[in-house]
């Protein structure tokens, strides 16, 4: 039995859910391109801001780490409040910090602009995904959470390479105004067609946090650690190896990120409905497609003709497991489905956190050719375990594997 909460529990999602379910993915779409964007801008607001580019850098590192660090404890005291006043706020919260990053004077104005949004990032995930089942009935749960996940999709596909194009044209501060300008609008959005949901039960922080006494709970959360960082050992360093290794002119680049992108929409909608039937299973089979994809992109990267497979083989995966992990880690828990949606987001922020940090240390030392095997060697590390997690038993009664 699911334990992802249900307005309308096995039924097929109504025309009342579908709208506010898309409005998510849009929202979604806004909250991503707001967190991945700067890392086209960084070389334009260093110089502006008169910076050196590591110090620029360091504004994405501020991002993830305050959203593993402070996303669990402001989801459970903010569990209670109603979704869509919520999501309003949250959407209001994220119109203000563009706006005040596109007005930012130097670079520690805009370190607080980023560290705002970066607070509630992990509240929206959360919270969308466990609404998004709510909305659409227990039987269809996985695939509105991949619908509210093809705002990450869509992102990649268009908001970031996009939002880069118009920096370059107009300046870094305009993409930022034009994110500030997309907040407003979803925040009306939200506010005029989502229905108000039940209000959730208030729970005192300790009894959300029972969660993490289960041993089968907290296994599901590593996984996604090792699975994210995986993930991106190897993604954070995708343009280089598409213009090092395979010899893709530096011109050309942004369009091959757009076509992983578009490749990653087929794997949402594929690991939307695999989840919904097991979702250990769907990991299984898309942690083989993505640790095979990345590997055989590195050995093939040189074979002209040949490279195309597995490049589209690790743009399904990957966009694939974004859902996957959610959902997995959100059906092993107890209650609190919030709370256990956000740890899930922090794990995956220490993932691409621990992937950065692990291919950077290995490129100088041994190249960048082996950062797609030591990536697939995690990959299988985190196949290794899955067994394991199988056979540890739930503290809950309605354990779903």
């Amino acid at each position: 039995m699911s334990s992802l909460p249900t307005a309308t529990r096995g039924a097929t999602p109504s025309r009342r859910g579908a709208a506010p379910i898309a409005i998510l993915a849009v929202a979604a779409f806004v909250i991503v391109t707001t967190e991945f964007l700067i890392v086209g801008l960084l070389p334009a607001l260093a110089r502006e801001l008169h910076v050196s580019i590591s110090l620029a850098g360091q504004l994405v590192t501020l991002f993830a780490f305050t959203v593993m660090l402070f996303g669990p404890l402001l989801t459970g005291l903010l569990s209670h409040i109603e979704r869509k006043r919520l999501f309003v706020a949250i959407l209001l919260v994220f119109a203000v910090s563009n706006a005040l990053a596109a007005m930012a004077p130097n670079i520690w104005v805009l370190a607080l602009a980023r560290f705002i949004p970066a607070l509630l990032l992990p509240v929206f995930w959360g919270t969308a995904s466990e609404t998004a089942g709510q909305l659409a009935g227990s039987l269809h749960a996985g695939r509105a959470v991949s619908t509210v996940y093809l705002g990450i999709s869509a992102a990649l596909l268009f908001g970031i390479p996009l939002g880069t194009l118009a920096a370059h044209a107009f300046g870094w501060r305009v993409a930022f105004a034009l994110l500030a300008g997309l907040s407003l609008l979803m925040a009306m959005l939200i506010a005029y067609f989502m229905p108000t949901l039940e209000l959730p039960r208030r729970m005192r922080l300790g009894e959300q946090a029972r969660i993490l006494k289960d041993p089968r709970f907290v296994a599901h959360v590593g996984l996604s650690v090792l699975i994210f960082t995986a993930m991106f050992t190897a993604y954070t360093y995708l343009a280089d190896t598409l213009e090092t290794l395979v010899g893709v002119a530096p011109a050309r680049v942004g369009w091959w990120l757009m076509g992983f992108g578009a490749i990653g929409l087929v794997g949402n909608w594929l690991g939307g409905r695999a989840v919904d039937r097991s979702p250990l299973g769907a990991t299984v089979i898309f942690v083989v497609v993505l640790g095979i994809g990345m590997a055989a992109s590195v050995s093939l990267a040189s074979a002209h003709g040949w490279f195309e497979i597995p490049f589209v083989l690790w743009g399904v995966a990957y966009t694939a497991l974004f859902p996957i992990c959610q959902v997995r880690v959100m059906r092993v828990a107890s209650h609190a489905q919030a709370l256990a949606g956000t740890l899930n987001v922090s794990a995956a922020n220490a993932g691409i956190g621990l992937g950065a940090i692990i291919g950077g240390l290995v490129i100088p030392h041994w190249g960048l050719g082996t950062v797609g095997y030591l990536a697939t060697a995690i990959s299988a590390l985190a196949l290794l375990t899955i067994p394991l997690i199988g056979r540890l038993r739930s503290t809950r009664t309605h354990a779903v594997a």
